[in-house]
């Protein structure tokens, strides 16, 4: 059996999809988490904070903002919406 070469990463999820079955739906909830993270990195920086500042602000650990920020964890609604409180945002959220 000749392997399918892909040539794109849209082309590969489609490949693993239809071998697991919610596979793209799973790369699709992680790019949603790590666009999540690089939001917040960016906020934090155009605002000229450390991530020990940020967490300072919030009452967390450094290390829950690096977390955030890395990607490792998915941060609830409520902490979104106290980062953006703590840095005079609004949060707002959009069905795309």
């Amino acid at each position: 059996m000749q392997k399918r070469i892909v040539n794109n990463i849209d082309e590969y999820i489609e490949v693993r999809e239809n071998k697991e079955p919610g596979f793209k739906q799973a790369v699709q909830k992680e790019n949603q988490k790590l666009d999540i993270a690089i939001k917040i990195r960016d906020l934090r920086e155009r605002e000229g904070l450390s991530q020990r500042e940020l967490a300072e602000r919030l009452g967390k650990p450094q290390s829950t903002i690096a977390r955030i920020e890395n990607g490792n964890v998915n941060p609830s609604f409520k902490t979104i919406e106290e980062i953006a409180n703590k840095l005079g945002k609004h949060l707002q959220i959009r069905f795309v």
